[in-house]
């Protein structure tokens, strides 16, 4: 037996053989061929199995997503027989004697420049098509596999680090638990390991090494041990372990149905914080009282182009109707910094974290921005949608975003298609300079959200992706509590409500504090909710408010 250790960011105990997913791409170097008439030969048979693979994908699309979502793998097939396309790279080959890979990759290059220079917004989207599939015949012509779940049987999933556009594209049924060598508490995967609820370690040094492809492994989420080829010790002891945690979990479903209510009659409304529609099951499964959090830059990471408003509304009205009255709060698209999406065309940042991400994205480009905006609003008419944008940092921020969603409206309104006029609008606190002015800008919106991990990681000048300097992260700040604190006091004086979405939500060493403080709302990952409804039902806040406040 091989123990490994590491730290879990989500518990639960997980028993099952490991499949490890490494990174590959695939290099281009420009080498120059003497038998031309054999590399064509090799570009083409490379083409014809992109081709087959686009239309497997297409056919699977169909089953699973429907047949507008599945159009884009047909119109990608259909691409790839393009006459100007299929010239430009068989002339490369010939005229100046490169190999396949490069003469495709110069091709894409030359197309996407092309697109993008039009003025045309569809034809601008195509850059992104003749990226992907000229990408697509490269990883072919290199012999580079592309990375997912081959197992049929549910596996442990082993990484060096996931990216969140990596993650959304395996397959969540097949999933057992993560055990990743890098990431943090507050990464991605940890993230949607927690909204999984499936037991998940990060830090584990030596998972990924190639011996242990295909072992019996336990992945230990509460202490962040994992056992590789356990013996039966072992086996018993974690079997014992699971057994405990599910007969805790049983019981708290004792508490579905029980309004979070602390022993002095505080209220307090405890949400979901999801993903995708898919989600939703959890929702109701844990008893949640609406979706505080609804991350819409999943559509964006699941995508291989900019989804269409059409596309976009039916996701979000399926939200809403799914919800069953229940309030939904979707986040307006929050990319850049760890979640890049290639067809945003994002130049390289030397600080990602602090450059073009979030509402800056959505101000400086208006038509993703209303294309999203029409979307949510005409799905307001079919259920409780709330709007909120992250990554607020001034007044000015937020009264542009009022003004574009007053034109969206009008024209709505114009075009005679039904919404929800009085569709509530909140911004995300997540930096340091909109908690400080946060009693200006309760005067412009309708809630508050609290977005801790962000404001964590701004107010302590710790990068959040970076596990080495984890140990410096300190989530109990008193510099962190105390914005939050203000936060939620400027937002009473204004008449408005504050939620907490981040990770320090489900914290349940802060339950009590944030009680105290008068927080109206904690989202949390699904799983959470019931063991929050319990720390809820337990507190009496009029017993510790004052001694908890005062040591702020």
């Amino acid at each position: 037996m091989i123990k490994l250790k590491g730290q879990g960011v989500c518990g639960g105990i997980a028993f099952g053989k490991l499949e490890l997913i490494k990174k590959s791409a695939a290099l281009v170097h420009r080498e120059r061929v003497v038998d031309t008439k054999s590399e064509l030969m090799r570009f083409e048979e490379a083409r014809t199995k992109a081709g087959q693979q686009l239309e497997a994908l297409y056919d699977k699309a169909l089953d699973e997503v429907g047949e507008d979502n599945a159009a884009i793998f047909e119109i990608h097939r259909l691409m790839l027989g393009d006459p100007d396309y299929l010239e430009s790279i068989q002339a490369y080959i010939k005229d100046q004697h490169v190999n396949a890979e490069s003469a495709v990759a110069m091709t894409a290059d030359n197309f996407v420049e092309m697109f993008i220079a039009m003025n045309d917004s569809y034809m601008q989207a195509r850059a992104v098509d003749v990226r992907d599939i000229s990408d697509r015949v490269i990883s072919i012509l290199a012999d580079v596999e592309q990375p997912g779940i081959k197992s049929e049987a549910p596996v442990i999933i082993g990484a060096d680090d996931l990216a969140p556009s990596e993650t959304v594209q395996l397959d969540k049924s097949r999933i057992l638990a993560f055990v990743t060598e890098k990431g943090s508490s507050n990464s991605h995967t940890s993230i949607l390991a927690r909204t999984m609820n499936i037991p998940a370690v990060i830090g584990a040094k030596g998972i990924t090494d190639s011996r242990f492809e295909g072992a019996e492994i336990i992945v230990d989420g509460f202490s962040g041990e994992v056992y590789i080829d356990p013996d039966m010790e072992t086996i018993i002891q974690m079997q014992e372990k699971k057994q405990k945690s599910n007969t805790q979990k049983e019981l708290l479903q004792r508490l579905k149905g029980v309004k979070p209510v602390t022993r002095d009659g505080q209220e307090i409304r405890l949400y979901a914080n999801i993903g995708s529609i898919k989600d939703m099951a959890e929702v109701y499964a844990n008893d949640a009282m609406g979706v505080g959090l609804f991350r819409s830059e999943f559509i964006y990471l699941e995508s291989s182009t900019y989804p269409t408003e059409d596309e976009q509304f039916n996701i979000y009205k399926s939200a809403v109707e799914k919800a069953l009255g229940k309030q939904v709060i979707i986040r307006t698209l929050d990319i850049g910094a760890d979640k890049q999406v290639g067809y945003f065309d994002m130049p390289k940042e030397e600080n990602p974290a602090m450059g073009v991400r979030a509402i800056r994205i959505c101000l400086t480009r208006p038509g993703v921005f209303k294309t999203q905006l029409r979307a949510l609003y005409r799905a307001s008419a079919f259920g409780r949608i709330a709007i909120m944008f992250p990554m607020i940092t001034s007044l000015s921020e937020v009264r542009k975003v009022k003004e574009i969603c007053r034109q969206v409206k009008e024209e709505l309104v114009a075009e005679r298609i039904p919404f929800n006029a009085n569709t509530e609008l909140g911004i995300m606190i997540e930096t340091p300079a909109a908690a400080i002015i946060s009693d200006i800008l309760a005067k412009e919106v309708d809630f508050f959200s609290i977005g801790t991990n962000d404001l964590t990681q701004y107010t302590l000048a710790v990068d959040r992706q970076n596990p080495d300097i984890e140990p410096f992260c300190d989530v109990h700040h008193p510099a962190v509590l105390r914005l939050i604190k203000t936060v939620v006091d400027n937002a009473r004086k204004a008449g408005i409500w504050t939620g907490i979405c981040g990770e320090l939500a489900g914290d349940m060493e802060l339950t009590e504090l944030f009680l105290a403080m008068g927080v109206d709302e904690l989202s949390v990952s699904p799983g959470l909710i019931l063991p929050l409804k319990q720390k809820v039902l337990e507190t009496n806040v009029s017993h510790i408010k004052d001694k908890l406040l005062s040591q702020l």
